[in-house]
Order: structure tokens, then C-alpha cells, then sequence
């Protein structure tokens, strides 16, 4: 049974930096593909990064290039490194995991989703 939970949100200052996890179970990593949207209130889910299951190749989306970086371990981890965080970047981050492979960022293709964690942005 594939799950996943998310971790590492919080109340952060402009320009710190955070690091996401998303813990996965179903040995899923080398297979599917692994994205992470965030969805900010009263907005729409947006995709922001993704990692290929079997090339570990990696998308971002234009408005977080430079400042997000995707990572997964050799075991069942995906990081989401955020940097330079942003007001705008105020949101309930998720991870999904399609079982298509290859990376992509249309969330409805995501057949599995975590609950979500919370980052805030604020001075």
C-alpha cells in the first residue's frame, strides 16, 4: 500500500529556508514519479517540483526556479529544499506519486497524496 506523509513546514521569515520531506511507504521511488504541489489560500493547487522515478530526473515550476531544489534518498525520502522563502510561498504543501514515472506537474494524474504540511511565510 503506497503512502505518503509529509514533514518539515512551519512559521519561517522572509529569506529562510526550509527543508520538506516526504516519507513514502511501498518502495515506491525508483518507479514512480514523485511531485510536490502547494496550495495557498484561496488558490488553486499548483505544481512547484517533481522527480522522476526512473532517471531521478527533476522539473520546477517557473515561479520557484533558483530557490527549490528535489532530492530523494536511497530509501524511501523526497526532499523538497526551499530557499530564500518568500510571503508568496505561504502554503499547505503536498506530495503525491504517480505511477507513471516520468516527472510531470498535472495533479489530477497523481493517484496517491499525503495529508500535507503548513508553511508559513511571515515577518
Amino acid at each position: 500500500q503506497v503512502q505518503l506523509v509529509e514533514s518539515g513546514g512551519g512559521l519561517v521569515q522572509p529569506g529562510g529556508s526550509l527543508r520538506l520531506s516526504c516519507a513514502t511507504t511501498g518502495n515506491i521511488l525508483d518507479f514512480y514519479a514523485i511531485g510536490w504541489f502547494r496550495q495557498a489560500p484561496g488558490k488553486e493547487r499548483e505544481g512547484v517540483s517533481c522527480i522522476s522515478g526512473s532517471n531521478g530526473g527533476t522539473y520546477y515550476a517557473d515561479s520557484v526556479k533558483g530557490r527549490f531544489t528535489i532530492s530523494r534518498d536511497n530509501a524511501d525520502t523526497v526532499y523538497l529544499q526551499i530557499d530564500d522563502l518568500k510571503p508568496e510561498d505561504t502554503a499547505v504543501y503536498y506530495c503525491a506519486a504517480d505511477p507513471w514515472s516520468y516527472c510531470h506537474l498535472i495533479a489530477a494524474e497523481y493517484d496517491y497524496w499525503g495529508q500535507g504540511t503548513r508553511v508559513t511565510v511571515s515577518s
